[in-house]
Parts: structure tokens; sequence; C-alpha cells
């Protein structure tokens, strides 16, 4: 039985739309044709054509390799570089269970780490 393949949100579909004419603009501000840049990138007129209107079915390395023509690769990098979800994930488990006190003072890993002045100056021989 064959496979329906991916199934896209509206969401996703317009974020891929955003994406593919973002290149086109990137295109058009250079003067090249799509023709231009599917030969420098090393693809078929019909896959840039299909990376303008944000086609989900064009490879990441396709985009990519556009992307690159365009001088615009790094920009895949900035992918997850803002990410509040995940750092809010990740804060979640970060914080320091809370458990009976060892027998005698204990303090906290912040008073270690934290001078109150009250210490000696280091002694350097």
């Amino acid at each position: 039985m064959k496979s329906k393949g991916a199934i896209y949100t509206q969401k996703q579909k317009n974020i891929l739309s955003r994406l593919g004419e973002n290149i086109k603009l990137a295109r058009l501000r250079r003067e090249l044709s799509v023709r231009s840049l599917a030969e420098r990138a090393g693809i078929a007129v019909s896959t840039m054509t299909n990376i303008e209107k944000g086609s989900p079915s064009v490879s990441l390395g396709s985009y990519l390799q556009v992307l690159s023509i365009l001088r615009l690769e790094e920009d895949i990098l900035l992918i997850g570089n803002n990410d509040p979800i995940g750092r809010q994930i990740q804060d979640a488990g970060l914080i320091i269970k809370k458990r009976a006190p060892k027998k005698g003072i204990t303090k906290s890993p912040i008073d270690h780490v934290i001078d109150k002045g009250s210490s000696e100056a280091p002694e350097f021989i």
C-alpha cells in the first residue's frame, strides 16, 4: 500500500510559502533569472520554481543549495537559536530538588560561591 505522505498544517504551508517568497525576493534583488539560479545551484528549473512556491516536496538540500548561491546559507543556522519553549523546559529540569538537610549546617550551593566579605584573603606562596 502506497503511503500518502506527510500532511501539513495551514501554518506550516504559510511558513514554507513565506520562505519561498523570501528566496524569490533575494533572487530578484540580485537580478538573477530562475534558470540562471537553478543552473548555478545544480537543480532543475522546475525544482527552483517549486522552491519559490514553498513546496514541501523539495528537499532541504535543494533549499540549501539555492541559499548558498544567494549567500544566505548561514541563515539556516538561526533556526532554533531563539527557543523560549526549549529554554523553559531546560530551566524546569535544572531546579534543584529540595531534600532534608544533612547533619550539621550545610550551605546552599550559592553560598559556596558568594563571598560575603568574611573570608580571609588568599595567601600566595
